[in-house]
């Protein structure tokens, strides 16, 4: 019998919602990228809401699932996977606050049943184990592909300092779940050794796929005016985060850096992004005495004008998974230095070939990073170069030829 070569002619793409993250932005780069190889797409989301939906690419089908009763949630979780109760009785049967994405596996399952794509693929932790639910709660036989975007293991003990309690005990629900996805991806090589060290997952059963970051409209977006006085030429050079104002993205130690960097060296700091922090932000950088050097703008569709024009470009995050900023920093030609945390920073910048590594949350080892970076910046070719590693065009071809891969192999063992 000759196998039969299969092919994700129509591709189910699941969010929670169009919240301004790189995940969101990344699969949004996806979206695209498939429809320019002549398959349809259908965006699902749980809401129809966030900074990105007016970012979503002509001829996708936008179709948001409706939720139901918290409590309808859990027991349909439940009822999906009876053989997994065990493992889910303490991150989402017995917490008095669930994740609200459980809200939607009903809509999910009618989705599934009454319009099944030829694959499903499926974005971060909670949306992917409802994902998994849905399908074999309507027993479909859709291929259902997850995609972990984080370095797991870290970002649960994180949620976990905060008494999330879901969180703590969520490991064994996704080593149960995660082994009947019919495929499995992650963003980094980092965030792969990291969930088959905490699960019970085989490394050789995780597929490694990079972001599509890099395109034509990246390099159009940072050639666009910048209308700061801090970025016009000849001002200071600005050190430049990106990232939700969140403790994942460890900006109050990039704060004490830029505090130790602007006693030797006239600089300024812009930090753009919003999240629950930005009080704290605004306090300790009066405390630090940098607050007329120091710039919140909020949230910006366009970062890449700002990166284009910065002098140095700085990650201080305690975890990861494959930091976009990091390579659209790259693609724009500015230097970059980055703390050696858990993901894939250190992928991306060649083991510091192309950027300076420094410990985290060591703020006297990043200000001295940066200085170096300001006083002695790599070639911009050399930044491009690597950049390109992560174009849309070439990652998205590999993100495609796995999905006709696993819907090949769905259809030859039906």
């Amino acid at each position: 019998m000759i196998p039969v070569m299969g092919k994700a002619k129509r591709i189910a793409v699941l969010l929670p919602s169009l919240a301004g993250g790189g995940a969101e932005r990344s699969m949004l780069n996806l979206v695209g990228a498939f429809l320019r190889q002549g398959r349809d797409v259908d965006l699902l989301l749980f809401r129809r809401e966030g900074a990105y939906l007016n970012s979503v690419p002509d001829g996708t089908r936008v179709v948001e699932l409706p939720a139901g009763s918290a409590l309808h949630g859990r027991w349909l979780a439940a009822r999906a996977d009876p053989s997994g109760i065990g493992a889910l009785l303490r991150p989402v049967l017995f917490p008095r606050k669930t994740d609200g994405d459980l809200r939607h596996i009903a809509s999910l399952a009618c989705y599934l049943r009454e319009q099944p794509p030829d694959v499903l693929l499926s974005a971060m932790t909670y949306t992917n184990l409802v994902a998994l639910w849905a399908r074999d709660l309507v027993q479909a036989t859709v291929p259902v592909v997850i995609t972990e975007r984080i370095s797991l293991s870290h970002h649960i003990e994180s949620k976990s300092a905060k008494n999330a309690w879901r969180w703590r005990y969520l490991l064994p629900a996704v080593s149960h779940a995660y082994r009947s996805a019919d495929g499995i991806c992650v963003v980094s090589n980092s965030v792969a050794e990291d969930l088959a060290a905490n699960t019970q997952l085989e490394r050789s059963a995780i597929r490694t796929l990079y972001n599509p970051v890099v395109d034509d409209k990246l390099r159009e977006m940072a050639a666009e005016p910048l209308d700061h006085p801090w970025f016009a030429p000849g001002a200071p050079p600005v050190v430049l985060g990106v990232g939700r104002l969140i403790p994942q993205k460890d900006f109050p130690t990039l704060l004490r850096a830029f505090a130790l960097l602007s006693t030797k060296y006239r600089a300024r700091l812009v930090i753009l992004g919003e999240g629950r922090l930005r009080g704290e932000l605004e306090e300790l950088a009066r405390e630090l005495g940098i607050s007329s050097h120091f710039d919140l703008p909020g949230f910006a569709e366009n970062p890449y004008r700002y990166m284009s024009r910065a002098g140095v470009f700085a990650l201080s995050s305690i975890y990861e998974g494959l930091p976009g900023v990091l390579i659209q920093a790259l693609a724009c030609a500015c230097p970059v230095v980055s703390t050696d945390c858990p993901g894939g920073s250190a992928e991306i910048l060649a083991g510091g070939q192309v950027g300076r590594l420094v410990p985290m949350r060591d703020a006297a080892a990043l200000a001295d990073a940066l200085h170096t970076t300001l006083q002695e910046p790599p070639p911009a070719e050399a930044l491009a170069e690597r950049a390109a590693r992560f174009s849309v065009q070439h990652t998205s071809a590999e993100y495609l030829g796995y999905l006709d891969e696993i819907v090949s192999a769905k259809q030859n063992s039906a």
